[in-house]
């Protein structure tokens, strides 16, 4: 039948409770599976399982098969080589932010690469140092290496009147930072074997910003004092920052200006440079490989005008050629280190992730969260037991290898190679090279976390809770220290989410004239509360600690509190039971309370002197019947709540869960409005909830299932019926129940009396 989609026509149903929608919608048997069927299940072998398996653990087996030779080849090399060489800059500096020498940041940015080639998911993301990561790694080789555990005695003096052992030094930090990255790697490994790379979720991105932003301040203060080339205690723990900043300024005057004049021109050129790639990356095919050039110029510097000896400038040194054999960890160190290697490595896999789905989505494959945790786990794993420290990935080394047409993992590939040319035969060649220029590098690159608290004012703006996370994990970040700033933003973060479900919001539901439609009476001016009737919605899971206030809100909004209502009620019964025993009042034929003439301000009551107000009052009514109305004046001068409104709707469409509290505290909630002629209905529920209600006992004798409507109308439609014809079995409604057998539209004799039952008719346009 065509309908003109300019009208509105009658489309009825039955008035659905859960008994005549369970009648009219046979429900399904549920039955649960036993643990031996699900052991049995995920223990079942075929051959197609066997693949998807292999496939899972060896991702390379799905993409390289289907590799485009022609299409992709030319760009993942020239991806390659431009991502190799700042992986190859990048490796050196963050060895610094590391704490161990610059070699080692090579060793990472190689080794990682070779397993996640074959067991990642991600086709774009560049694998290795991570500024915030290497940071963190140096703070637990600094707390577990100090440099006060290597002085000796001699005649060279250093700060202290004493010097240090760097060699000795050097050999057990990187012994630490190789077994704390087999530790995280370790770590990673069973959460993917484990199945849980949900927990990175709670790593929200207002959460994940300022904390990334806090470690970009840490990270310029540990690589200005490299570019001051000035002398300063290493600091871990609660301010160790602020402590940092302190000792610069201290021995500011000690400043080498060499190393503070490259310094400052490779910030200026290097920031200079990428605000020119990024303004016309649609017109330069490639990015113009800055740090390359600077490096090569600076190194060429340093050795041309020898800067350590004549400058005393802090150059890089030894840089060996070769790689070093594979070397276990020390496994006594786990326990002291284990805390801070768990955080680190969650950050390191939430940056990692982060960026992998982001590029994921842009080039429209998947990232499976639990594999890329067994990669990561197992390429730290490799790297830390072949003398390379922590690594996932870097933001601005990933878009170097995406934006200059890298296509799959091919590039990161020829970026290793590249590393590897590096390692094995021109690595000597950058020992000239001042580390103020490797910390300027560092330093640079930091742009795009610091332009992180811009979305501090926009987060203020969409959600004020988000940008108090950022601001909250930010702040603590930069005082506590990474690990302990991390741990408390994450805290203050579920804190919110507690306190928002605490205190949610709850509201009167009005009706929309004319249709089956609810809404906030406060949103909406055509909206009102009907007659008789009030609905309330509680937008958030009902459990232990918003019950009360759950509570609080209900009285709020119904107007009354329900046991107040009965408890005043049952004082004022004893008083009519006693006047009436005196003759003081009588009742008429129609249970009217007739006053004849007594003075009973000695029975006036006060709510709050009146010491029955805490107590009920069990009030025998059987000699005497009386019929009272309640929200009429009473003969007594007693105060007694007047009650607007005989049926109580709890919209329960919010409502994802309830817990034993919660169900236990409905029950009191629906009893209590019960007993003073109050019927409370539940409509929109979830079966779920039902059934949790069901186990937890909440209908009985008293509270029966015929209180539950699949929606808000049907219970308004039942209570409109009930009220006209004390019950629904009424040839009106039996009429528009036809509807569900007949296409035809039905019509209705125009009466007053079914305007009453217009919302009984659903009104939708076709």
């Amino acid at each position: 039948m065509d309908l003109p989609p300019d009208q509105n026509y009658c489309v009825a149903r039955p008035v659905y409770s859960k008994a005549s929608f369970e009648e009219d919608n046979e429900t399904k048997a549920r039955v649960p599976k036993t643990v031996r069927e699900r052991l049995k299940k995920s223990c079942s072998c075929s051959a197609k399982r066997a693949k998807d398996i292999t496939k899972g653990l060896l991702p390379i087996l799905d993409w390289l098969p289907k590799y485009k030779i022609k299409e992709w080849l030319l760009k993942d090399i020239i991806s390659g080589i431009s991502t190799g060489l700042v992986a190859t800059l990048q490796g050196l500096a963050y060895a610094l932010l590391a704490s161990v020498p610059p070699i080692y940041g090579l060793y990472a940015a190689f080794f990682q690469f070779l397993t996640y080639f074959f067991m990642g998911t991600s086709r774009h993301i560049s694998i290795g140092p991570f500024p915030v990561t290497s940071l963190m790694l140096g703070s637990i080789v600094l707390a577990m290496a100090p440099e006060e555990n290597f002085k000796i005695k001699g005649n060279s003096t250093g700060l202290n009147g004493t010097a240090v052992d760097i060699a000795a030094m050097n050999e057990y930090r990187v012994l630490v930072a190789n077994t704390a990255t087999v530790l995280m790697g370790i770590l990673l490994l069973i959460m993917g074997i484990l199945q849980i790379g949900f927990l990175v979720r709670y790593l929200s991105d207002p959460l994940v910003g300022g904390f990334t932003t806090a470690a970009a301040f840490h990270v310029v203060v540990s690589q200005v004092k490299l570019v001051l080339a000035v002398p300063t205690k290493n600091y871990n723990g609660v301010l160790s920052v602020i402590y940092t900043i302190i000792d610069i300024f201290r021995n500011i005057g000690k400043t080498n200006i060499a190393d503070l004049i490259a310094g400052l021109l490779t910030i200026i050129i290097v920031m200079s440079v990428k605000e020119v790639n990024d303004r016309f990356k649609h017109k330069i095919p490639v990015p113009i490989p800055i740090e390359l050039f600077v490096t090569i110029v600076a190194t060429g510097i340093s050795y041309g005008v020898d800067l350590e000896t004549k400058y005393h400038a802090s150059i890089v040194k030894d840089i060996p050629t070769g790689f070093l054999p594979p070397r276990p960890p020390d496994v006594s160190m786990f326990a002291d280190m284990i805390g801070s290697c768990f955080s680190t490595a969650v950050v390191g896999y939430a940056v990692a992730v982060s960026v992998a789905k982001v590029y994921s989505i842009k080039h429209n494959y998947q990232i499976d969260g639990n594999q890329e945790l067994v990669s990561f786990g197992v390429s730290n794993i490799f790297g830390g037991s072949f003398s390379g420290f922590f690594g996932c990935t870097a933001l601005s080394r990933s878009a170097v290898q995406e934006s200059t047409g890298g296509q799959t993992q091919i590039a990161g590939f020829l970026s290793a190679l590249i590393v590897f040319i590096v390692i094995v035969a021109l690595g000597n060649l950058l020992e000239p090279l001042q580390k103020s220029v490797l910390a300027a590098i560092v330093i640079a690159n930091l742009k795009g976390m610091f332009m992180q608290v811009l979305d501090v004012p926009r987060l203020w703006r969409q959600n004020k809770t988000d940008s108090i996370i950022w601001v909250v994990t930010c702040a603590a970040s930069i005082i506590l220290g990474l690990d302990l700033g991390l741990l408390a933003g994450l805290v203050f973060e579920l804190a919110t989410v507690v306190i928002r479900t605490q205190f949610p919001t709850c509201a009167a539901l009005g009706n929309v004239p004319g249709t089956d439609i609810y809404k906030n009476i406060k949103d909406y001016k055509n909206i009102e509360e009907l007659s008789g009737i009030k609905i309330f919605r509680c937008s958030a899971p009902i459990y232990f600690a918003n019950m009360d206030f759950f509570k609080d809100r209900l009285k709020a909004i119904v107007g009354f509190d329900a046991v107040r209502v009965f408890r005043k009620r049952n004082k004022a019964l004893k008083m009519i039971q006693k006047f009436i025993k005196k003759g003081k009042l009588r009742s008429t034929k129609n249970g009217v309370l007739t006053d004849l003439g007594v003075d009973n301000k000695a029975f006036e009551s006060d709510p709050e002197q009146d010491p029955e107000e805490a107590e009920d009052v069990d009030v025998p009514t059987k000699e005497v019947e009386i019929q009272v109305d309640w929200n009429s004046d009473l003969p007594l001068k007693v105060i007694v709540p007047k009650v607007t409104i005989h049926s109580l709707i709890i919209d329960f469409g919010a409502v994802s869960f309830l817990d034993v509290v919660s169900v236990k505290g409905l029950k009191l909630i629906v009893k209590e409005f019960m007993r003073i002629d109050v019927n409370v209905y539940i409509a929109g529920y979830d079966d779920e909830i039902i059934q949790k209600m069901e186990a937890c006992g909440f209908f009985d004798d008293t509270v029966k299932k015929d209180i539950l409507f699949l929606t808000i109308h049907d219970a308004v439609l039942f209570i409109r019926m009930k009220a006209l014809y004390g019950n629904v079995e009424d040839p009106i409604f039996e009429k528009i129940s036809l509807m569900k057998e007949s296409k035809e539209p039905l019509s209705f004799p125009e009466t007053d009396e079914l305007e009453d039952h217009q919302g009984a008719i659903y009104k939708l346009a076709f």
